[in-house]
């Protein structure tokens, strides 16, 4: 079976990617090192292709309302050009896919799902949308998503011949605006998720890698790189991010990796998962915790955690820390085990490798 091809599938070939099946997509899994883009994107900026996310439009004069029935979220209060990160809850409270969604007028949001649940998504917000007077369209394929991230993202945006955006300097975070490049209209959004300042810019397919080029160029002298998934993981990572398919899956419920806040339950009416939110998970349900590590050799995903000889938990996501310089990971573990500062050992092939509960994130832009 081909993969998809991203409509800067020729931009990124030619600056050396290494690609990846990601979700049925050909994506840049790393153009250098991965070292060196996550380095870039903390000290002056990282530029991703994410064209494989998928984007869904929900329109018409009840969409607020059927927002809030199909999502965790409360959508209804957002003003033109607020984004929000929500929930799509199966009706058990189990994580059906995290999203980000933006209000860009009274009755159109723009849902922004992973790749791997574009189907999915599409097809519950659909069926949760059903009888209500709005429309639900799949536009994954008529988009592509640029993102900039890092401390010299809006400099490089600033100085990107042909993009016209009002307000640039005054985006707040988790808001949006319009933007025009070229002679075609986009949206240029603040959601990023590599801990970074950042600017994600939504635009028609054709348009994209004119775009491409000309952010490249416009940063070329103050460090920006082109950067690939491997990266981005380890960002998301640091910055202490869950990741569907990871720490977010069907089984997994709000409660249990800390995102109760983006369910407000008191101020919403009924919702789909409202029932299990409120029952919460089992008793004994695994919570995720931060885990630091000293040396180099960090637990990967899959890898069990010991307290003595009994197994409490396993991780779900590890790496050896680019800009700390020593082993972070995300874990679930059992619920008495969650306190900071909790010695446990992780089984790393056979070997007893010491770890710490820890606070997330593990990096912060604001104490750097």
């Amino acid at each position: 079976m081909s993969l998809v091809l991203s409509p800067l599938d020729d931009r990124l070939e030619a600056a050396g990617a290494r690609f990846t099946d990601f979700a049925g997509w050909r994506m840049p899994l790393r153009f250098t090192s991965e070292l060196a883009e996550h380095k870039a994107v903390r000290e002056a900026a990282g530029v991703f292709d994410l064209s494989h996310m998928a984007e869904i439009l929900v329109t018409g004069p009840h969409a607020a309302a059927a927002m809030d029935h199909a999502l965790a979220g409360l959508f209804s209060p957002l003003v033109d050009g607020q984004a929000r990160y929500s929930l799509l809850l199966a009706p058990d409270g189990g994580i059906l896919d995290d999203l980000i969604v933006y209000r860009t007028a009274p009755d159109r949001f723009l849902v922004v799902a992973n790749a791997a649940n574009r189907e999915l998504v599409r097809e519950e917000l659909r069926a949760r949308c059903h009888g209500a007077d709005c429309e639900v369209d799949d536009v994954t394929d008529e988009l592509a998503l640029v993102a900039v991230q890092g401390p010299r993202s809006r400099e490089i945006l600033e100085r990107t011949a042909d993009l016209e955006v009002d307000g640039l300097d005054t985006l707040r975070y988790y808001r949006a605006l319009p933007m025009r490049f070229a002679g075609s209209d986009g949206l240029v959004a603040r959601t990023g998720y590599t801990g970074e300042d950042g600017f994600e810019l939504y635009l028609e397919a054709s348009a994209a890698p004119a775009l491409w080029d000309a952010v490249l160029a416009a940063g070329a002298d103050l460090g920006a790189v082109p950067a690939g998934l491997a990266a981005r993981d380890t960002l998301r990572l640091e910055a202490g991010m869950p990741l569907y398919g990871n720490e977010l899956t069907a089984t997994v419920h709000p409660a249990q990796v800390g995102l109760s806040r983006s369910v407000p339950v008191a101020r919403k009416g009924e919702f789909v998962g409202r029932e299990a939110v409120l029952t919460g998970p089992p008793a004994g349900a695994r919570q995720l915790v931060g885990l630091v590590g000293e040396g180099r050799r960090a637990p990967r995903a899959g890898t069990p955690l010991l307290d003595g000889d009994t197994i409490v938990g396993e991780v779900t996501s590890g790496a050896l820390s680019p800009t700390l310089g020593h082993p972070v990971a995300l874990a679930f573990v059992d619920p008495a085990l969650t306190d900071p500062g909790l010695p446990l050992e992780a089984d790393v092939r056979g070997t007893r490798v010491p770890v710490t509960v820890s606070t997330l994130p593990f990096y912060s832009r604001k104490e750097s």
